[in-house]
């Protein structure tokens, strides 16, 4: 691991070298990042149709336009983000400077995903290098034409020290791990982010894991089937079924599933044309593991919609199966593959219950037409997120956080989000050494005179200094202070002074 050692210290080095910190430089960095999506985009679209056979048209649309939202963003936003942020402050601290102060954690380790290779490593950068940090980027190596394009071209527009590449399989993804970094972000399913954080313990060190699950789609009979069925078409099977927040299955009553049906083998022939096959507009699975993998959940069932496929070119075709049962292997474990389980329930009651019963999903999505039923269960379920009428477009939504809960994962990204999750949120008291009489009350020898107003003001609520003079003077005016104390609070103020500094003091002198 003596490589993966070399690029640790080399970023160490560059970060303790502070030239990551200042807001010019991390401005820079994130123009050239834009520059880099902005030429390379044929080059990008390239790998992906050789990593998974992805449409040139879907690649813009699925990964870089979220990118380059996500860079804009941060440009905008990033003097704001990075600025102090003043908080309410106490009675013992209220002429103090109180605030929060993000600063960069340090070297943060991004592990990459094959299925959106792009995406969910540059967008945890963006918020990486906004945040003042260095990284250390390991795409994964299941896409590895979009791995090898990174691992060029990133050097060519970025700091080499601050954010380099390492490529590479699972070797090289263990050795970094056994490596102290001061965050790590990944990207991918949850057994092996199981092994991450394990491999994070041993450090200390603080995990963004985005992981996945089984996310499930309820369609009420009383909306309208045909478009939830559409949306939900796109959603299962666009980039083959891989990705984290499609929709893992269907659950609807029984009254509808024959619609459900189809509905969805209207669309797909409307998407995909007679065999999906010879779509331009049609993936294929990432390799013969994962293509073994989901025909062997197919096991046992005879499809309602596809089910062909082609293991010389893993070409598994959009496929759905009805009546499937609760327990089924197909129900156990996330399909990330064209597979659609159709589960019948015998009303929304029902469906919360089978929700809850499983493990908390990354992603529910909710077909109804009814609010106060679209209300009742948003509140009795709970997911990482949750979208009502559509699919995944949840994601798409900068200033939502992005994450999981419970088994599908922990920490949240996207925008400001990403941002915070990589910075230490640093709380910042500044005093004066002026004044001491203010706290004669908490110092020793104590008495019952001085223990009663510490208890005063260690239980007054705090104060939002940022309030105007009236606010002040109509509040202490009705707090039966009196006229002469407003106007004296108000000419203080306008000396420049603040007024409930100056009465407090006033009052424990």
């Amino acid at each position: 691991d003596w490589m993966e050692r070399q690029l640790l210290q080399q970023a160490k080095e560059a970060f303790v070298s502070g030239r990551a910190r200042p807001l010019e430089f991390r401005l820079q960095q994130l123009h050239a990042l834009q520059r880099m999506i902005m030429e390379k985009e044929t080059e990008i679209s390239t790998a992906l149709k050789q990593d998974i056979s992805r449409s040139q048209y879907d690649t813009p649309l699925l990964e870089l336009i979220s990118i380059e939202n996500e860079i804009k963003l941060a440009i905008e936003k990033l003097a704001q983000w990075a600025a102090p942020r003043p908080v309410e402050k106490s009675l013992f601290t209220i002429s103090d400077e109180v605030y929060i102060q993000p600063e960069p954690l340090g070297v943060v380790l991004i592990i990459g995903a094959w299925n959106y290779p792009w995406a969910l490593t540059l967008i945890p950068l963006v918020g990486a290098i906004a945040a003042g940090n260095a990284a250390v980027v390991k795409p994964s190596e299941l896409s590895k034409c979009s791995s090898l394009l990174l691992h060029a071209l990133l050097p060519c527009y970025l700091d080499k020290d601050l954010y380099p590449v390492v490529t590479g399989g699972v070797s090289e993804t263990q050795q970094l791990l056994r490596l102290r970094f001061d965050h790590i972000f990944y990207t991918g399913g949850s057994t092996a982010g199981k092994l991450v954080m394990e491999a994070a313990a041993r450090h200390l060190t603080p995990v963004t894991l985005e992981l996945g699950g089984k996310s499930p789609c309820y369609i009420d009979k009383d909306c309208d089937v045909r478009t939830a069925c559409r949306r939900v078409t796109w959603g299962k099977f666009v980039n083959c079924g891989q990705t984290c927040i499609a929709p893992d299955y269907i659950l609807c009553e029984p009254c509808i599933q024959g619609q459900v049906v189809e509905f969805i083998r209207e669309t797909l022939l409307e998407f995909y044309g007679a065999d999906p096959k010879c779509s331009p507009d049609y993936g294929r699975i990432i390799n013969q593991e994962h293509f073994n993998r989901i025909m062997s959940l197919m096991e046992g069932y005879t499809p309602v919609v596809g089910g062909q496929s082609d293991s010389s070119q893993w070409y598994i075709a959009p496929t759905v199966l009805k009546d499937v049962p609760p327990h089924s292997r197909l129900m156990q474990e996330e399909i990330f593959g064209p597979l659609l389980p159709i589960v019948t329930v015998s009303d929304m009651e029902d469906a919360i219950n089978f929700i809850n019963e499983r493990e908390k999903p990354l992603a529910l999505y909710i077909f109804c037409s009814d609010q106060k039923a679209i209300k009742r269960m948003i509140e009795e379920t709970t997911s990482g997120g949750v979208t009502v009428n559509d699919v995944m477009m949840h994601y798409t939504v900068s200033s939502l956080p992005f994450g999981g809960v419970g088994q599908s994962g922990m920490g949240h990204y996207h925008g400001k989000h990403t941002f915070d999750q990589l910075s230490h949120q640093r709380a910042c008291l500044i005093r004066s050494l002026k004044m001491e009489r203010v706290n004669l009350a908490r110092y020793p020898p104590q008495d019952r005179r001085r223990a009663r107003r510490v208890r005063m003001a260690l239980r007054s609520p705090l104060i939002d200094t940022s309030k105007r003079t009236l606010i002040w003077a109509v509040v202490a005016t009705i707090l039966g202070i009196g006229l002469f104390i407003t106007l004296l609070v108000i000419l203080l103020i306008a000396a420049g002074l603040n007024c409930t500094c100056w009465y407090w003091r006033g009052f424990y002198n």
